[in-house]
Formats: structure tokens, sequence, C-alpha cells
């Protein structure tokens, strides 16, 4: 029998963070919820005025001396269930914190979706071709890029760039908080579009062309790596003192890691606010139809990239539902879906990836909206919004599968669909039908259970990734879905595609 191991792992999305204990034994994995608490970001007042975009006076930060203290918590109440082995961090990408050189937090970081990147891209593409920077980083072209956000900085002159010492991607920032080692984590650089994806280091042509300060990109580590015990300040405060080891620290680079695959060519898709479809590749794929198609090469476990490209995903539905809300309506995530069950087939579907759905704010009047652009009817009620978007995404999915097809010119035998997402059935089976393939689903807590395995894989808990992928198949629930009739997804699937024509695509 073997002895127990506890492992915590700490997942902050961009609605809420956990604190997840994973308890391995005999091969059996179980998971434990110690610890939530919400995130999401904060409107923080400033004089900050950019030359690209109208003044403006407030910007969209995280409040990460609160989350701080919630990290702290899940540590401690976990401390307090069980000895922990180690903890692991993952978070969403792109975003970033600066360090003066006495190690202190300059400023909040920045939301990803904050409007100062309006424009930059174009004025960054004056420095380098868009052209040359795909060819170097591999990734798809979105406004909040760390490169975009960071050059935002150097347009505007900003005062904190010139004293900064270290920048920390977010779940770094973290760590080097836990541990007091900066060190910039594989996966996570890989989200920033400033790293070379072939020599899997931090760009100087990059660097130089963009006129960011050099010194203060930091030590990439390879996912897996341990890195510290906890500052002595932390075992003292929080009672316990377990190893930190970085996991794929990209959510998505965790997701997929959890992925209970049989077969070695598969579809993946990680599904959540954001929905991110891709396929594993032992090199990063970048050619002219990867630049043309916008597809993205970030790290994963075990030395892989995964080759993909976001989608807008369940953003949509999760600001729809929020929408109502504060209308009167307080519907649960399971209300709309059988609302959705409920409404005509294939009456209305939109492109998750549309521009204006990237914003917050005002979402079914710009599903609306999207309806009159593309002639198509308007949904009447909660029940054919919801279903229009749930349509769309499958549609977009299969749309992106057939890309990375025939981009890599291999042939997906399935699709794994993991992560809070998978909760929704009536999606799944969407998918299913959309793309004409099965669809295996599970596990939910995908990120979380990623993180946790490949912690116990470097501290010799579990021996590598066959038997990691083994305790993930006897740990948790798997579903299959079949693809159904195929005609009249065909016909929406053309219809997507002519609509594709009218409209500007968010990235």
């Amino acid at each position: 029998m073997s002895a127990e191991k506890n492992y915590l792992a700490l997942d902050l999305g961009a609605e809420s963070g956990r604190g997840i204990l994973g308890t391995l034994s005999d091969g059996i994995l179980k998971l434990t919820e110690i610890h939530r608490f919400e995130t999401g970001p904060v409107n923080l007042p400033t004089k900050y005025l950019s030359r690209q975009i109208e003044k403006s006076d407030n910007s969209l930060v995280w409040d990460f001396l609160r989350f701080w203290q919630e990290i702290k918590n899940c540590i401690q109440l976990s401390s307090r269930k069980s000895t922990l082995s180690s903890i692991g961090v993952d978070t969403w990408g792109v975003d970033f914190a600066l360090l003066d050189q006495s190690g202190q937090l300059i400023a909040f970081p920045y939301h990803y979706r904050d409007s100062r990147t309006n424009g930059v891209m174009e004025l960054a593409f004056e420095r380098m071709p868009r052209a040359k920077i795909y060819e170097i980083t591999g990734n798809q072209f979105m406004q909040l890029n760390t490169l975009f956000q960071l050059y935002s900085l150097v347009v505007n002159d900003a005062p904190q760039l010139k004293i900064t010492d270290k920048l920390l991607m977010v779940p770094d920032l973290v760590n080097y908080w836990l541990t007091g080692r900066a060190v910039a984590e594989f996966t996570e650089a890989t989200t920033s579009q400033i790293l070379d994806a072939r020599k899997s280091q931090w760009s100087p042509e990059i660097i130089s062309a963009m006129g960011f300060p050099a010194h203060i990109f930091p030590e990439i580590v390879q996912p897996g790596t341990i890195l510290d015990p906890l500052r002595p300040c932390l075992v003292e405060e929080l009672g316990c003192n377990p190893q930190v080891v970085a996991p794929p620290t990209h959510d998505t680079g965790s997701a997929v890691a959890a992925v209970p695959a049989g077969v070695e060519d598969y579809i993946w898709i990680s599904s959540g606010t954001w929905s991110i479809v891709g396929m594993n590749s032992q090199k990063p794929v970048i050619n002219q139809q990867s630049y043309e198609g916008n597809f993205t090469n970030e790290g994963g476990a075990n030395g892989i990239f995964q080759f993909s490209r976001n989608v807008m995903g369940l953003w949509i539905v999760q600001q729809c539902r929020q929408q109502w809300q504060k209308q009167g309506n307080d519907y649960s995530y399971n209300d709309l879906t059988e609302m959705a069950k409920k409404a005509p087939h294939l009456k209305t579907i939109i492109d998750p990836d549309f521009s204006a759905f990237l914003q917050a704010g005002g979402m079914i009047e710009k599903i609306q909206d999207y309806c009159r652009l593309t002639n198509q009817p308007l949904p009447e009620n909660e029940g054919e919004t919801i279903r229009a978007v749930l349509q769309g995404l499958a549609l977009r999915y299969r749309f992106i599968i057939e890309q990375i097809e025939h981009i890599t010119g291999k042939k997906a035998a399935c699709i794994h669909i993991v992560g809070g997402g998978t909760q929704n059935q009536l999606l799944n089976q969407f998918t299913a039908d959309a793309s004409g393939r099965e669809v295996i689903t599970g596990p939910i807590e995908a990120t979380a259970i990623g993180n946790i395995i490949v912690q116990a894989v470097a501290l010799g808990g579990v021996s590598g990734w066959e038997e990691g992928r083994e305790v993930i198949r006897n740990s948790f629930d798997i579903q299959n879905y079949q693809a159904g009739e195929r005609t009249e997804w065909d016909q929406a699937f053309e219809l997507f595609k002519r609509n594709l024509q009218k409209t500007t695509l968010a990235f």
C-alpha cells in the first residue's frame, strides 16, 4: 500500500480562485476544495493618459493584495487538514507584475481587458513587422498579449517601467511571494509573445526592437521544477513547510496535462470562460498557414507545445447571465441551459469570436447587433439567446479543428474536452454533432488535477506521465458523446463560414 501524499493546487481563474487539495493513495487521486474566493477585476481611479485612446480616469486591475491573503488562507486551511508535500500555482496567461529593486510590487497588475492596449498593436508593428514577431514567437495576435501591454508602457513613457527590476508573470509573482525566488515558468512565458518559441528563451530581438529593458526578464524554468520551500516568515505564519513546485503555471498547460488520452493524435478543448482548441506537438508549428490562421504555440507539460487557438468561450454566456441578473432575473447556468434545450434548433448562430464580444457589458444587445449584421433572426428570449451562443461555439470549434488538421497534416481520432465547461452537456453534444466526431469529456477539475499530477511526478509520488494518466482515468468520471445527424449542422457550418466575410474577429 502506497503512502498517502497531499498536494495543494492553487488555481486562480478570471472569476474565482480555489485551493484544491489532492490526496493520492494507492493510485487514486481524491480532490477536496479547501477554500474558494472571488477574483475578477476592479476599476481603479488613475491619472493615466494614453496617447492612443481617449482620456481615461480609471484602469482595470487585479487586486492582488487581497488575492495574496486568500492564497495564504488556502495554504493554512490545507495544512490544518493534512501534511502538505507541495504547493503548485496556476493562473490565466499574459498578465504581469513589475517589481522594484527591493522586490516590492510597483503597482497592481493590469487586467488583460484594460483598454490601454487599444491601438497599440499597430504601433508595435512599426517597430517590428507582424510577420517577424510571429516567426519568432509563434503566438497568435491579441491586443491583450503581454507584448502589447508592456509596449503600451513604453509608448506612454510610463514612470513605473523606469524603476522596474523584474517583470514577473502573474503565477511567477505568487511563487516569488511564496519562496523569494524570481523566475519565469516556461508555459506562462509562452503566452507573452516575447519568447522565442524555437529556443525557449526570451527573444532579445523583440526586447530590443520594442525598447524593453532587457534586465527585467527573469530566468526561465520548465514545468515540474522544484523551486524552494516557503519563505521562513510564511513557515512561521502558516505553520507548515511544503515545497513549492512550478506546474504548468498557465492554466491551459495544467488542464491539458490532465487529458486522459489513450491515443497520440487528438484534439483537446479546455472549456471555461475562454475555450482553447488545440493539438499537442513535439515542436512549435510556425509557418505561413499558422500565421494566416492566427494560431498560437504555447508550452505544455513534458516538453510539448500546444498548437492552438483561443475562442471567446463561455464568457458570452456569463455576460448574458450577469445582464439578466441586473434586470432582476437570477438564472442559474443550469436554468439557462434548460431554456436553450427548448429553443428552436439552429434558428440563429453567432460567431463567439466576433470583435464586439471581447469587451464586457451589453452582451445581449451585441448578440442582436451581430444577428442584424449577418441577416439572421434575432433571438426572442433567453433560451434562444443561449442556444445561439452554444451552437456558435460548436461551429467555431469545428472551424478551428479543420484548420489544425490541415496545417499539421494530422487527423484527430477524437475530441477531449476538459475543464468547467464540460458540465454543459448541451454544448458537448453540439460539439460532437457539429464536428462529426466522438467527444470525450472530463475531468471537470482538469486544471487542478494536471497541476497536482505534475507536482506528484516532480516529487516522485507518481513515476511519470503514463502512470499519471492512469491515475486520472481511475479516479474521475469520463463521459462520451457520439455525433448525430450531420445534414443540418453541415448547412449551418456553410452559413457560419459565409458570415465570417461580414464580420471582424477579435483575434
